[in-house]
């Protein structure tokens, strides 16, 4: 929970101004330092960071030490902007494309989620990678890796396999750099897929606090259009389910990824849009942070992105400050010399499924169910918790 009224973080989830993740491949610690510039200007306390995991390990036995030097020079240019760092590890998953080692493909074809030899390496990596942000003072997080939950069904998983497997790397993260944050995180499929092998429950149980990802691409924004209030309350939708769901009502939430997706959030909208639904969830009190996708957009010369990936971002790639950027800034400055504004009158709306115990029923609380639509009529009222029955 935010701790003895401390404000929220706000952060960016960091895409390379300069060639995407293909960076990586040819690192300029320069260029990275510029990126952060912009992102420490706006008043962001963090950034999100997603090394490439067949880039350090393209064998299951090679793992590369310059491309870890890399990532360990990001943290060092991310600490002289002020700003503190979490790592995701396996991508994984990444703006619509997979990013696997051939190890795990073609002939060597196995589930990630179930083969022991995968399981091996990749717990080799984690361990390796974990060890070596770990000695960085302004690393604050480990992610296990961005919407793992992408990789299925390519890599075939059963809810209990799912579970373990996370359950597993975790604990491999916690013993490499035990005084950070060890997280699992998961797209929203989890939260509204009925046979979805990721559960509600392993997003609040797995980890050290709740992680959720608010797309109003997911069918949202076609319930009341780019400004209405479902697709607005979206993020305080799925903090509110993420709260719920959790046995421990201290338990943070970390809205981990929100943006202004294309067409569905029109350009001229932007800066409202972001301002609205910043300011809808910043009084929840299970409220962690809030972290935006992205920090640049995509150069348009870089091809075959779905189109709505290229505009994400809030600089340019020119490092230009997009309107969405100057409405967070805004925000950031509001919350930083003023706090965030106290809850009015909360009410409490029972939803009709327990998503702990009924995985099997998860679309009755999805975007424009019955349910969904109730919560957002009595949200324009004012905060509405949720209680599982």
């Amino acid at each position: 929970m935010r701790i003895m009224g401390l404000d929220p973080r706000f952060g960016a989830n960091y895409v390379p101004s300069s060639g995407w993740f293909y960076s990586w491949l040819d690192y300029d610690g320069d260029a990275v330092r510029r990126d952060f510039a912009d992102l420490a200007g706006l008043g962001l306390d963090h950034v999100r960071v997603f090394p490439i995991w067949p880039w350090i390990q393209p064998n299951r036995a090679i793992l590369r030490e310059r491309a870890i030097e890399d990532l360990l020079d990001t943290l060092d240019a991310a600490a002289e902007h002020g700003l503190s760092v979490a790592v995701d590890l396996i991508q994984g998953h990444l703006s619509s494309f997979d990013f696997l080692p051939s190890w795990v493909l073609t002939w060597h074809k196995a589930s990630l989620f179930e083969d022991s030899t995968v399981r091996d390496g990749l717990t080799a990596y984690v361990d390796t990678v974990a060890r070596a942000v770990a000695e960085k003072p302004n690393l604050f997080a480990i992610t296990l890796g961005n919407e793992v939950n992408n990789l299925w069904p390519d890599s075939p998983t059963t809810a209990g396999a799912s579970t373990a497997w996370a359950g597993e790397l975790l604990d491999t993260v916690r013993k490499a750099a035990p005084d950070v944050l060890a997280l699992h995180s998961v797209f929203d499929d989890a939260w509204y897929k009925a046979d979805h092998p990721f559960l509600p429950t392993d997003a609040v149980d797995l980890g050290d606090l709740s992680t959720v990802h608010s797309w109003v691409f997911n069918g949202v924004s076609r319930v009341d259009g780019p400004m209405g209030p479902a697709t607005l309350s979206h993020a305080d939708y799925l903090v509110e389910l993420a709260a719920a769901t959790s046995l421990d009502p201290s338990r943070p939430v970390w809205l981990q990824e929100v943006g202004v997706p294309g067409p569905d959030i029109p350009a001229e909208l932007q800066a409202e849009f972001t301002r609205r639904t910043v300011e809808h969830v910043l009084p929840n009190p299970a409220l962690y942070g809030v972290t935006w996708w992205s920090s640049h957009d995509i150069d348009r010369r870089l091809l075959d992105f779905p189109d709505r990936e290229y505009d994400l971002g809030l600089f340019t790639v020119d490092h230009e400050r997009k309107p969405a950027a100057q409405a967070l800034a805004e925000v950031i400055a509001s919350v930083r010399a003023n706090g965030v504004p106290a809850e009015p009158a909360v009410t409490t709306l029972t939803a009709p499924i327990n998503l702990r115990t009924q995985p099997g029923r998860r679309p009755e609380v999805a975007p424009g169910s019955d349910f969904h639509l109730q919560w957002v009529a009595a949200r324009t009222d004012g905060p509405v918790r949720i209680a599982l029955p």
